[in-house]
């Protein structure tokens, strides 16, 4: 084995089938200022609200819409918006609009527990500690309205609540005393638990004012616990109990520990929240030489999944040495085949990951669970359906890796109100049975969903791709049933939304530096920019979104348009091409969420446009899809664009601190306290001792010193009232 360091790469860019491509991420060399002012003639020219929306009650007589039901009049979406927006900047706080205020709530070390100091920038809490503490680089985000008298989910109480949240991975940098290190090539036993354990998930049990709506953490909750990457977790659906899932841990392959890389979220009907395994695979190590002992079928997998031969892991777990913890716990991060069978060893340790994970908030004596039957690949979210009562629920799905795919799967099941605050056992009924479908656009403004079921489409043991022997291989390797399919390469599926109105389905394309070069521009991702005589590919990204035919979630079919570009105000119009002005422009969506009013909230992770500003949330109100019309781009490519924006329609909420991302958002049911979570501020310090942000210290305290650390922050109304009422 080589010491050769991790390289994200190896299980970013895998998918080398010939489909239509719309893959790769941004280009950091770009040089902006050179694409505006050019003529568009030129060449060159983006809960519940209840994070639980349509969760209802237990009256099975309620309306079964996808809104919260609420205790007095609704609020309803409003028809402009009308707060003061934030001017773009690089300030080292979060920036909210004149009249609200922000405060941080949860950041990372903050004790969940009250045994448990708080956080000592001077003196780094053990590994083990976190077990009860906030862990790091926090994301995707749902808010549980808590029943005081059953202590079960409720989503009209907006004053008590479970805040859920993920932890999707670390800055060993700040996370340990003097960042990372090693001795004789191995990793400390107690920082890689810290790190291990600042992975996952945070459940914590919040009050909120009802006069001043000041918000609060309750440290010594029941409910208050922490979900890490050493969890024991169940397998359910096709694939659990097969033989692809089999490790030294669990022969009967019905069990796993651990869920790691939590990006994007979701919730569900009943009252439980499903965290996305993302880029999963970069935690596991292969020496050198593991081909040999793999079958052909393994090796196609292995490679499309992003772990190659003498592949190398993100931080080196496997090479603890355990005298705290068991040595299994570290050696589970080892790929390679060196037992007999599967039973000896964690060859197929990996395939236990990059699934859809339900937790209930509400139950801490089962454990989470894996629903095997959406598929395994680099979950980004995961957002249920509408709810309508003569229709199938369905889950929408990104795959977050270059030329990568949309998918949906749709339940067996409708939903039946009984079965609110159902747990596990509902999610076992309307998760665990249906069928996976992927996404193929067409550049008509049409689209197909392509079935992904054992025996249909080609997917047999006789496929050229791959021998899919039972749905289990079709759901282990969704990525290359789907390939074999001829599913439509997209440029990093991230957040996935469903507008609660008319239930189109929204999602994030992030960016794309090769579009244009390596790849031909269509309609469904239709630019590229140039700089001098080099192309440089979609730079800022696009959101498109698709309507069911029929607004049915069986339909196999859709009709598409983008809904929104990313650009700077003054780029030429074929490349802004949906007329964003300095009010509104953004660069890179990410993060995305409807609330249960119809109010669309953007978030971005960008790196073209950081020089002029930080990350940032936008509030919007967009229309349907066909709103818009034809429109020629700067790659001389024709594509179907929403109706342009407006200061009335898209306006900025809020601007991060430096070098973060904004991503995660809920609301409370009163629509009066809205989190959101920075992540990664000052990521591009290069040591412990020199950050290049303070934040969140630097919030109320401009001249602090302290170590940035990621945390989720409550911005709310300084008069009490309507969040972008």
């Amino acid at each position: 084995m080589t010491n050769t360091p991790y390289n994200e790469n190896q299980e970013l860019d895998n998918n080398h089938s010939n489909n239509i491509h719309f893959r790769d991420i941004l280009d950091q060399h770009i040089t902006r200022r050179s694409l505006i002012g050019k003529t568009a003639s030129g060449a060159v020219a983006l809960t519940v609200v209840s994070s639980l929306i349509g969760c209802g009650h237990n009256d099975p007589s309620s309306n079964n819409q996808n809104i919260p039901e609420t205790p007095s009049q609704p609020i309803k979406k409003p028809e402009k918006l009308t707060f003061k927006l934030v001017a773009k900047n690089i300030n080292d706080l979060v920036t909210v609009p004149e009249g609200y205020q922000a405060h941080v709530l949860y950041a990372l070390g903050d004790s969940i527990h009250p045994t448990f100091t708080e956080w000592d920038d001077h003196n780094i809490p053990s590994g083990p500690s976190f077990q009860f503490r906030a862990g790091d680089c926090h994301d995707g985000m749902s808010y549980f309205g808590l029943n005081p008298t059953t202590n079960h989910y409720d989503a009209t109480i907006s004053d008590q609540g479970l805040l859920v949240m993920n932890h999707e991975y670390i800055n060993p940098t700040f996370l340990h005393p003097v960042g990372p290190t090693r001795v004789n090539l191995r990793r400390p036993e107690d920082e890689v638990i810290r790190e291990m354990n600042a992975h996952g998930v945070s459940i914590i049990q919040i009050k909120k004012d009802s006069k001043t709506q000041s918000v609060h953490v309750v440290k010594n909750s029941i409910f208050n616990r922490r979900i890490t990457a050493s969890t024991v977790m169940d397998l359910a659906g096709p694939a659990s109990g097969s033989s692809l899932l089999t490790t030294k841990y669990s022969p009967s392959a019905q069990q796993t520990r651990g869920t790691h890389n939590n990006c994007g979220n979701g919730y569900t009907p009943w009252g439980t929240y499903l965290t996305t395994e993302e880029n999963f695979m970069g935690y596991f190590a292969r020496h050198r030489g593991d081909n040999v002992r793999r079958t052909a079928a393994e090796i196609v997998a292995l490679n499309r999944y992003g772990l190659k031969d003498g592949a190398h892991s993100r931080y080196g777990w496997e090479t603890v040495i355990g005298a705290i913890e068991s040595q299994d716990l570290y050696d589970r991060w080892l790929a390679n085949a060196s037992g007999n069978t599967p039973n000896e060893d964690y060859r197929n340790g990996p395939n236990t990951f990059g699934w859809i994970v339900e937790i209930d908030p509400f139950d801490r004596r089962q454990n989470p669970v894996k629903r095997t039957a959406l598929g395994r690949f680099a979950h980004e979210d995961c957002r249920a359906s509408r709810v309508k009562e003569d229709d199938h629920l369905a889950f929408y799905m990104g795959d977050d890796s270059r030329g990568e795919y949309i998918y949906k799967f749709v339940s067996d099941y409708k939903w039946n109100k009984r079965d609110l605050n159902g747990g596990y056992a509902a999610g076992d009924k309307y998760m665990n049975h249906g069928k996976l479908y992927v996404a193929k656009f067409n550049d008509d403004g049409s689209g197909q969903w392509l079935e992904l079921t054992h025996g249909k489409n080609g997917l047999t043991d006789n496929n050229s791709t791959y021998p899919f022997k039972s749905q289990a291989d079709v759901v282990t390797f969704a990525r290359l049933a789907a390939d074999s399919v001829g599913a439509t390469k997209m440029d990093r599926p991230e957040w996935v939304a469903v507008n609660p109105e008319n239930g189109e389905i929204y999602v994030t394309l992030t960016n794309n530096s090769n579009r244009g070069i390596a790849y031909p521009v269509n309609a469904a991702n239709p630019r590229h920019y140039s700089n001098t005589n080099r192309k440089k590919g979609n730079v800022n990204g696009h959101i498109i979104r698709f309507r069911e035919t029929g607004d049915t979630t069986t339909a196999e079919s859709f009709h598409w348009d983008i809904y929104l570009f990313g650009a700077e105000a003054a780029m030429a119009s074929n490349i802004n091409l949906s007329g964003l002005n300095d009010h509104n422009d953004l660069s890179s969506p990410d993060g995305m969420w409807f609330d249960p009013r119809g109010v669309l909230w953007i978030q971005t992770d960008d790196s073209a446009y950081t020089d002029v500003t930080n990350c940032m949330m936008l509030a919007a109100l967009p229309g349907k899809v066909g709103d818009g019309a034809k429109a020629m781009t700067s790659a001389n490519q024709e594509t179907r664009v929403g109706a342009k924006v407006t200061d009335e329609n898209l306006r900025r909420f809020l601007t991060g601190p430096k070098e973060c991302e904004i991503t995660g958002v809920t609301m409370t049911p009163d629509y009066k306290a809205i989190f959101i979570n920075v992540q990664h501020p000052g990521e591009g310090s290069r040591t412990y001792n020199a950050p290049t942000s303070h934040w969140p210290a630097s919030q109320t305290n401009p001249s602090s010193t302290a170590r940035p650390r990621s945390a989720t922050v409550v911005i709310t109304r300084k008069d009490g009232g309507v969040i972008a009422s």
